[in-house]
Parts: C-alpha cells; structure tokens; sequence
C-alpha cells in the first residue's frame, strides 16, 4: 500500500502543485490567462481521455505492470517540463504527465479494490480517499517552497526521485494482480470516440472566450482550418464534435455488447446504482474541488500580494483539514455508514466554498479564510475516502480495472470541466468588473478602462502588481484588485453550487453492503500464485 499510495500522491499533487506556481510561469514564459488554462487542464483532459483505456490494459497485462509503466513515462514528462522552454512546450509536457498519470490511476485503485476486503479495505480506501485529498492541498505548499526558494521548475523537478522510489519499491514488494482470461480483442473505436469526445467538450469551454462561443469574434485559423468572422466559431463546432463522439462511442458500446464483443466502457456497469449515481456525484464534486483550486491562487498573489510560498501556505490549511479527517472517517463509517460520511463530506466541502467566497474582499486577511479552508478540507477527505469506496463496492472484482478506470475517469473529466468552467467564470467576471470599476476611476476614460480590463484578464491578474507600480496607478490597481475579489466570489458560489448538486447525486445511493470477510480476507476469486495474490 506504501507504493501504491505513494504513486497516487504524485499523480494527485502533480494536478496541483502548480497552481501557486502560475503566476511565475506567466511571467517568465509569457502566457495569457487561456495558456495558463491549458496547463491545468490538459494534464486532466488527457488523463481522462485515457484512464479506461488503461484500466482495460490493466486488467489484461497486468495492474502493476501498467502502474509502474506509468511512472516511468511520468518520469520522462516531468524532465521535459521541468526544462521547457515555452508555454507550448510546458503544455505538451503537461499532456504527457497526463498520459502516465492515466495508467497510474486506475491501476493503483483497482490493485487496492483487488487485494483488500474486510476492514482492512475499509482502512485502505479510506487512506486511499484522504491522499487525494490531502495531496491535492499539500501541491500548492509544496509548489509554492519550490517556486519562492528555486523556481517554478523544481515543482516538476522534484517528481524525478519520488518516481525513482516508486518504480524500485513497486517492483520489489506489490503484488501482480491481473485477469486470467481477458476478452479478446480491442475497442479502437470506442477508445478514439471516448478520447475525442472528451477533448472536443473542454477545448470548447476553455478557448469559448477566446475564439467566440457561437460565432467567430475574427478571422483565424487552426491547425490548418481558417474561419472568418461572422461564420460559426471553433468552440461551437467543437461542441458538436464532442455530442456526435459521445453520441457514436454509446452506439458502438451497445452494439459491442449485443455481438459479444470486448468494450472499453462496459455501459452495464451504470445499472448498478451505487456504480452510476457515485460516478456521477464524483464529477460534479471535483468540478467544484479543482475549478476552486485553480482559482483562489491566482487571486492571493496578483490581488493579495502573497508570494507563492504564503499562497501555498495559506492553502496547507486545506490540507490540515484533510488529514484531521482521517483518523475519523473508518470510526464514522461503521457508525453512520458509508453513504452518510460522503453525504457529510460534501456538505462541508459546500459550507467550505460558500464561506470561502463570502469572506473574500480586496482586504481580507489569512484568518479570515483559514477556518473555512479547514472545513473544506475536512469535508475532502470525508468525501473522497467515502465515495471512492462507494462506487465500487458492489463491482465484481474482474470488472475492478475497467470500473476503477471508468470512475477516474469521471473524476479527471470534473476536474478538467472544473477548471474550464469556473476558470472562465473568473476570466470572463475579471474582465467585465475590471472595465467597470477602472472607469469609475477619476481621469481614466472608457477606452483606457477597456485596455486595463484586457491586461488584466489576460494575464490573469498578474499585471495588477504592475498597474500599481506605475504613476498615478494605485487607484486603478485598487479597482483591479476589488474586481478581482467580486470575480473570485462569483467562482466560489458556482464551485459550492456543483458541490451541492453532487450532494444532490448521492441521494439515491443505496447503503454500503457489509462486508462479510474478517479482517486480512482476500478479495473473493484471488488465488495465489508465487506467493503473490492474483486478482482473476
């Protein structure tokens, strides 16, 4: 469990360690706020792309052979991003990391789902829960060190030898764990439908603003297709692109299914209440969780003035929640049951964010959003830990890469939709409360408001240090700064609003089933084989 948990903290903290990180690649590769974007969402937008993917592979080839396959690939995308010379370099570096954190994932989850039952699986999805929560909250601390005492760099740096320990350990004590006798054939189909559907829906809610959500806003082109003005946008067509996908990969799916065939997404497994309805809570809670996440350090440095370290120390927080939750969520479960510990969870997420964005102002201070991130993460780990464990409760363990993958891959399209959703809602408020509370500003006309609103959201508030550097500029920062805090609150309602919903989602859940095997059970259908336990 050491290395398998291990693994999972590198992929989760890599998604986040970053965000504190931002403002200096901003500054020192020369991205706008869309590139910055990019590089949060790429990493999970190809790691959702890819996730069933690999649990399917998984369960074919061997878990723990694609586990640690995956770390030696992230390995590689770390150097090349640590090294990265540009924003496009950095991006197709993040996509990369993406693709080993795809064949991580799933296969850590359904290593733990395989070879745990009883209490012991009890303890182990909650370690499992309360890392991803945990970890998610310890990247921006850690970014944050990294990036005021070295540089943004060393935030993709430091992945090298934890990767090292993770490779040399995995080999030496996890267990294989693999099905006996795959289906033949593969899904090639499904995999592109999936992957591009996927793709298509978060290109189109991350550059909407940019290119135009219906029509063209100018002439352009991309990746060799021009466009005029006036004529339908990019965005829209990748909407459409993304509906047809999706519509075509649950045709082929249904059709795979009726003939006999293998699939990549096994759409039966959505019969299964707990599978389907916790999958579904999974993704708009992680909307909620990482859309916040890459927001609220951008807001602390361009608008607070914290450095990168204070961001991510102020975030630590998050993750002192997390980690007091711990101890109490197997004592909670037994007590109230695992369906109302993720329930609770949620709930506290929500009070977190709502409380988060209600105390925000140009002015406020470190203990005035201390306790409410406390909350927040309290409520991470309770969810996380929980839910994990809910959705695949009442999985048949052969189907445990598939199904592992495919609710990972629920919680990579949140966080990807996340970030693409309240990331815009940032941008396009910043930009609009920007131009209105510039012109309010004596001696600025509206020409001179608009241009200040562009700087502003383009470079995703970093230039308002800048701004108030400048003659005669402290007002017009002062008024950047307070539209920065109106627009942070705006982001902070919706991400407690998709919380909510997820809250919502779980209504429906049945109870968790009670497990009957004692404590250092194997799962049932795991036989050893070279004293090592092989899931079928």
């Amino acid at each position: 469990m050491i290395f398998i948990g291990l693994g999972l903290a590198l992929i989760v903290m890599d998604a986040t360690i970053i965000n504190v990180s931002l403002p200096s690649i901003i500054a020192d590769l020369k991205i706008t706020s869309v590139d910055a974007e990019w590089i949060g969402a790429i990493y999970a937008l190809v790691f959702a792309a890819l996730l069933i993917i690999f649990g399917r592979l998984g369960d074919r080839y061997g878990r723990r052979r694609v586990f640690l396959l995956g770390a030696a690939v992230f390995t590689a995308a770390s150097l090349v991003a640590a090294v990265a010379p540009t924003g496009q370099a950095l991006i197709a570096a993040r996509a990369l990391q993406g693709v080993g954190g795809a064949m991580m994932s799933p296969t850590s989850l359904a290593l733990v789902n395989a070879l745990y039952r009883g209490r012991r699986r009890t303890i182990a999805f909650a370690i499992y829960g309360s890392l991803i929560g945990g970890m998610a909250a310890i990247g921006p601390l850690l970014g944050g060190f990294l990036t005021t005492y070295a540089s943004w760099r060393w935030a993709f740096g430091i992945n090298l030898p934890l990767a090292a320990a993770i490779i040399i350990g995995g080999l030496r004590v996890v267990p294989e764990s693999r099905e006996d006798h795959p289906e033949p054939g593969t899904d090639i189909v499904g995999a592109v439908a999936s992957a591009l559907g996927i793709g298509a829906l978060v290109f189109a809610l991350i550059e909407g603003r940019s290119y135009g959500w219906w029509t063209a806003q100018v002439d352009g082109s991309l990746l060799g297709v021009s466009w005029q003005a006036g004529g339908p946008s990019p965005a829209a067509v990748a909407l459409a692109v993304s509906a047809v996908a999706i519509a075509t990969l649950t045709w082929v799916e249904q059709s795979r299914v009726r003939a006999g065939r293998v699939v990549l997404i096994d759409l039966s497994l959505f019969r299964i209440r707990s599978f389907g309805l916790g999958s579904l809570a999974a993704l708009i809670v992680s909307m909620g969780e990482f859309g916040v996440l890459f927001s609220f350090p951008l807001f602390l440095q361009s608008a607070l003035g914290y450095s990168a370290l204070g961001a991510g120390a102020l975030l630590a927080s998050l993750a002192m929640g997390s980690f007091l939750s711990a101890p109490t969520t197997a004592r909670l479960a037994a007590r109230m049951g695992t369906r109302n510990v993720a329930r609770l969870g949620m709930g506290l997420e929500a009070v977190g964010i709502l409380g988060l964005g209600l105390v925000v102002s140009a002015q406020v201070g470190a203990l005035a959003m201390v306790g409410w991130l406390v909350v927040y993460g309290i409520g991470v780990g309770y969810a996380s830990a929980q839910l994990t464990g809910l959705i695949l409760a009442d999985v048949p363990v052969r189907q445990s890469g598939q199904a592992s993958g495919t609710q990972s891959t629920a919680r990579q399209i949140g966080s990807a939709l996340g970030t693409a959703v309240l990331g815009t809602v940032l941008f396009v408020g910043l930009a609009q409360d920007t131009e209105a509370r510039v012109a309010l500003v004596p001696g600025v006309s509206a020409e001179q408001a608009a241009e200040v609103a562009r700087l502003v959201e383009e470079s995703a508030g970093t230039a308002i240090p800048d701004l108030a550097a400048q003659p005669g500029g402290e007002p017009v920062a002062e008024a950047a700064r307070a539209a920065f805090a109106d627009a942070l609150r705006r982001t902070a309602l919706v991400g407690a609003g998709f919380v909510t919903l997820g809250l919502f989602a779980t209504l429906a859940l049945p109870p968790a089933r009670r497990e009957e095997l004692q404590d250092g059970a194997l799962a049932p259908g795991v036989r050893t084989v070279h004293d090592e336990p092989v899931a079928p």
